[in-house]
């Protein structure tokens, strides 16, 4: 929020709609917090501003739970059952995000290679996150891979298909134009801003 603040108080958002869709993205990005604050923008004074519902909160709290952590390692304390608990989500987690664009989704464990397969892609997504989030506190920034996920979530590629009066179809391969969190968040990575090039292929017309 205050970083929201900040960009619209330096003019480098200024659109009403925009920065209520900025608004939406973070309630969607960190509804666990969301629902505990009330979120304004004045749009005649170009102001935003936050508050706590703290009656929510507190109803919320009586409500707090927990759960159980059974493991046979008896070598083991409890702050390292758990540390290594939220090690292996967090493992499972960058995998879940990776094997797709791996191309390696499903994998069937039924023979050894397999099952070492899985492993080595989970410690690869797993060692390209910390890298990602590394990048990122060298800048200073705190920050999760699951925040950067979704604030990139919104940076699509697209195709445009296009029918030809000769019957023929023309499909272009494109990403959208960055918006300024994908540009800040591009700049940190230090990659490329263009994410691929336009790609033009030509197809015949169905019958």
């Amino acid at each position: 929020m205050e970083r929201l603040r900040t960009r619209i108080q330096k003019g480098r958002l200024k659109n009403a709609e925009k920065i209520h869709q900025a608004i939406g993205r973070l309630r969607e990005r960190y509804p666990r917090v969301a629902r505990y604050y009330r979120i304004d923008y004045d749009t005649e004074q170009g102001l935003l501003s936050w508050q706590e519902e703290s009656d929510k909160k507190a109803m919320a709290a009586k409500l707090d739970g927990g759960y159980v952590l059974k493991t046979d390692r008896q070598d083991l304390t409890a702050d390292e059952i758990w540390r290594l608990y939220i090690l292996l989500t967090r493992v499972e987690s960058a995998f879940r995000s990776m094997k797709s664009p791996l191309m390696e989704r499903p994998i069937f464990h039924h023979l050894p290679h397999r099952t070492q397969t899985h492993i080595f892609l989970c410690v690869l997504a797993y060692h390209l996150l910390v890298s990602i989030e590394k990048r990122f506190l060298d800048q200073g920034i705190h920050t999760s891979w699951g925040s950067i996920r979704q604030e990139l979530s919104t940076h699509q590629v697209v195709t445009v298909v296009l029918p030809t009066r000769d019957g023929r179809v023309l499909r272009i391969r494109k990403a959208g134009s960055p918006e300024p969190i994908h540009r800040e968040i591009y700049q940190t990575l230090k990659i490329p801003m263009e994410v691929m090039k336009p790609t033009k292929t030509w197809h015949e017309a169905e019958e």
